[in-house]
């Protein structure tokens, strides 16, 4: 009997003792919750009653070279709904439907969706959005957000590019400089009970944004709008395809045009801006849309021909294998092994020196320049002027030039290479090239980009760009501005002189490939004034109809750029004729 109750108090005092453990380890929980993650647990029921709410920042606007706004932003609305918050569901659908023009049922499944918040529709504009407002719908949130504007439409769409629903760039300068123009967005957190319903009058934290930084540009809106205005009056002339003019400062890379036409709404990216028919497929409008954005200046290459014979006149003239005053003979074709490669000119030009060849744009003298030049010469200097490479222009999306490679080139490729065929650049790998080698010898990097400037005014970042110094002397380079002068002077070019302005450039007509569709592309380049350039200028006209030598209808239109934008940038005729003497050293 005593052992019994023994045995019981024994386990009554077990019990005890292991309650007292499990209420020791319950309080020593308690406490270490309490004292030592105490601010974990009061930020989780925090954020557990708490909503967050984005307020966007402003993307901040893209200027020209002047300061003219030419992308920015309009206040738009973002229309969402918090489900634990609405107390007349009916009513929310039927406004919001009729109000946004969406479907009832579309809205209703929206409303119904068990969650913090549910947009309903973004980009509202804000009028529409303030008559939302007046209907004080419970659980019905308007906010207001930014939608990018572009004063201009159309100008330069290819170049600057657009933005998406969230405000990201996605094509041109918009994505390129995207670190820059997007800012940071800002926060509204307000206080909710269990139920998720806001709790009224409770304090209400914001976290305000920064707006992006003002991004300026080289480009200029008045040059720019003119040679849109000369791009498409000689695509409807002509009845081409597509024309393509870009303007640059040759000495450094500063971009103050680029054209190409036809362009897009940049106010309405996703509109195709032809009359074909609306494609069914949704991959098939995708190929028209991504066609319809591509810069073909940056994005797209050619076979240049004639104007590239600056190129290997450059290279010959710096590995000194020709003179001004070598005499060449053009019987109106060359033999080059097996091939026979014929002079644009039927019956040939006869007897001529360099610089006359060069002003008849003869092809048998260009082809016996590199001949002379050889395959590994050749290279040295295709390398030496940067055209393997890419340019290194500021705009994504640059395509690189397509050339044969050294150890595939016989002495056909080379003879079509000298004179621009058989292979492909960009028209902004011709024009940097072209400037390179007028502006001394400093292969330079064309660019948009100036400076970013934060919202307080003041430069964050003014950028800067490489220069290769030295890819042809001083005295080459002086050669090539005079041999240029003369092709406009006394040349092929002669359609492109100006009176009052010394202008120096090369023509080109070169066939599209496959050679037996008899299409063309006709091209000039130019640049005043010859004897110390300023601006470099290229027109490309893609399968002009009738008449197509670049001498006839391209030169004329570089021309008449060249003599409305060289007064507007302050550079005053100073010769009735172009100098037409020259200094021939050894």
């Amino acid at each position: 009997m005593n052992s019994n109750k023994t045995h019981h108090r024994e386990k009554i005092a077990l019990l005890f003792f292991l309650l007292f453990l499990a209420m020791t380890g319950l309080m020593g929980r308690l406490i270490f919750l309490m004292v030592f993650r105490s601010e974990h647990y009061s930020a989780m029921a925090e954020d557990l009653h708490e909503r967050e709410r984005t307020i966007k920042a402003a993307r901040g606007n893209i200027i020209d070279a002047n300061g003219t706004v030419i992308a920015t932003n309009r206040t738009v609305c973002t229309i969402s709904v918090i489900h634990n918050q609405v107390k007349q569901p009916d009513e929310v659908v039927a406004v919001l439907s009729k109000e946004l023009g969406i479907d009832e049922e579309e809205v209703r499944k929206k409303v119904k969706k068990y969650s913090s918040r549910e947009i309903i529709k973004t980009n509202v504009d804000k009028a529409l959005g303030d008559q939302i407002r007046t209907y004080h719908l419970a659980g019905v949130k308007v906010d207001e957000d930014y939608k990018r504007y572009y004063p201009y439409d159309t100008m330069a769409s290819k170049v600057l590019g657009f933005t998406g629903g969230d405000n990201q760039g996605i094509i041109g300068l918009e994505v390129k400089y995207e670190q820059y123009l997007k800012g940071l967005n800002g926060k509204i957190l307000t206080m909710s009970d269990a139920a998720g319903i806001e709790i009224e009058n409770a304090a209400e934290d914001r976290i305000e944004p920064v707006s992006g930084q003002t991004l300026q540009i080289s480009l200029d809106v008045n040059i720019q709008k003119y040679c849109e205005q000369a791009a498409y009056q000689v695509m409807e002339k002509k009845g081409a395809k597509k024309v393509s003019i870009i303007i640059m400062n040759p000495k450094t890379g500063e971009i103050m045009a680029m054209v190409n036409a036809p362009e897009f709404n940049l106010n309405d990216p996703f509109t195709l801006n032809t009359n074909t028919e609306i494609p069914t497929s949704a991959k098939e409008k995708q190929d028209l849309l991504n066609q319809m954005w591509r810069n073909p200046c940056i994005n797209d290459t050619y076979e240049p021909g004639s104007t590239f014979k600056i190129i290997t006149a450059a290279a010959g003239l710096e590995e000194g294998v020709v003179k001004l005053d070598d005499h060449f003979s053009c019987p109106g074709f060359r033999v080059v092994e097996d091939r026979k490669i014929r002079c644009h000119k039927v019956g040939g030009h006869g007897s001529e020196t360099f610089l006359q060849g060069m002003m008849n744009s003869c092809n048998p003298v260009l082809i016996d320049v590199g001949q002379r030049l050889g395959v590994d010469n050749y290279y040295k200097y295709f390398e030496q002027f940067g055209l393997k490479g890419k340019t290194g222009i500021d705009v994504p999306g640059e395509a690189s030039t397509i050339m044969h490679k050294k150890q595939d080139m016989g002495l056909v490729e080379l003879a079509t290479v000298s004179f621009g065929q058989s292979f492909q650049i960009t028209p902004l790998q011709l024009i940097t090239t072209s400037a390179s080698i007028v502006n001394g010898g400093n292969r330079i990097t064309p660019h948009f980009g100036v400076k970013a400037i934060s919202s307080d005014g003041e430069t964050s970042n003014a950028f800067t760009y490489p220069v290769k110094e030295g890819i042809v002397s001083e005295k080459t380079s002086e050669t090539m501005r005079y041999i240029l002068e003369q092709v406009v002077s006394e040349g092929s070019g002669k359609r492109a002189k100006i009176d009052g302005y010394r202008v120096g450039g090369k023509t080109a007509t070169s066939e599209k490939l496959p050679r037996s569709l008899k299409k063309y592309i006709s091209s000039f380049v130019g640049f005043a004034p010859a004897n110390d350039p300023q601006v470099i200028a290229l027109i490309t006209i893609d399968e002009p109809q009738g008449i197509y030598y670049g001498g006839t209808i391209a030169a004329p239109v570089i021309a008449d750029i060249l003599k409305n934008i060289l007064p507007y940038l302050g550079i005053e005729p100073t010769e009735e004729k172009t100098v037409s003497t020259f200094r021939i050293s050894g």
